[in-house]
């Protein structure tokens, strides 16, 4: 009889261990079922968030990059507007003869003041302040579109002079902007929104238009497009084809006359 209660007693404690390292099992599956959705929703946040970011960055300058390029330009969000566009007479109705430096390379242009005038003055009145001084070219499209955007000073995208101005001036009737060509950068479907940043066509883009037309077309390289192939030989950031070049393109000695 008493060796049935023992019997009795190790099954009962057999019973009980498996009870309680069932619990244990349990609990071990809930808490990975928890952590695997905790991890789910921190990925889907993840993406939310990076997709966001991207959109929010591309949004400035000449147009998406695909195949078949749309529009999409935009200089910055709306900004706080704490100063005035330059006068347009500043550009004299004539061409402005001029220089800048891009990393090692000197580039000279022209400032077309006759068929750009807002967009000649708001440059020369940038150049002769300084305004250009240090800034960092942030962005590089590589396929459909071909252009480096410099002029922000935040170098994210986002930044400004403190004013924007319009409308349109000296757009290409047939969406082609050829190698050498400086333009203005502003929002898409927003002909009022140009600011400091520009871009610098480098190969031959069609760029198409959107509701309110295309891009405003300032002036040209005479010389030095070089400079600008140099830093688009060394591609984007990630191997994307869109967003902060790999080799620093950063604009120094700038000066019109």
């Amino acid at each position: 009889m008493a060796k049935q209660d023992k019997l009795s007693k190790a099954a009962a404690e057999r019973i009980k261990n498996y009870e309680v390292k069932t619990i244990a099992e349990n609990d071990t599956r809930t808490t990975r079922k928890k952590d695997n959705r905790n991890s789910i929703l921190i990925s889907l946040v993840a993406v939310v968030v990076a997709v966001a970011a991207q959109f929010v960055y591309f949004s400035a300058g000449p147009g998406s990059v695909t195949a078949t390029p749309s529009a999409s330009p935009s200089t910055q969000p709306t900004p706080s507007k704490t100063a005035t566009a330059p006068d347009a007479a500043i550009a004299e109705n004539r061409e402005w003869a001029g220089s800048m430096t891009l990393n090692d390379t000197e580039m000279n242009f022209i400032v077309d003041g006759k068929n750009a005038p807002k967009a000649a003055a708001s440059f020369i009145s940038l150049v002769k302040s300084g305004f250009f001084e240090g800034i960092t070219c942030h962005r590089l499209t590589t396929a459909g579109i071909y252009v480096l955007q410099c002029g922000d000073p935040d170098g994210t995208g986002a930044g400004g002079p403190g004013y924007e101005f319009g409308p349109i001036e000296n757009a290409p009737a047939d969406d082609n902007y050829g190698a050498g060509v400086l333009a203005m950068a502003r929002r898409g479907g927003d002909e009022n929104s140009h600011g400091s940043q520009f871009f610098i066509v480098y190969s031959n883009s069609t760029i198409p238009s959107d509701k309110v037309g295309g891009y405003t077309v300032f002036g040209r390289l005479t010389d030095g497009l070089q400079g600008v192939l140099s830093v688009a030989a060394q591609g984007v950031a990630g191997g994307a084809s869109d967003g902060k070049p790999v080799s620093p393109a950063v604009l120094t000695r700038l000066s019109v006359k």
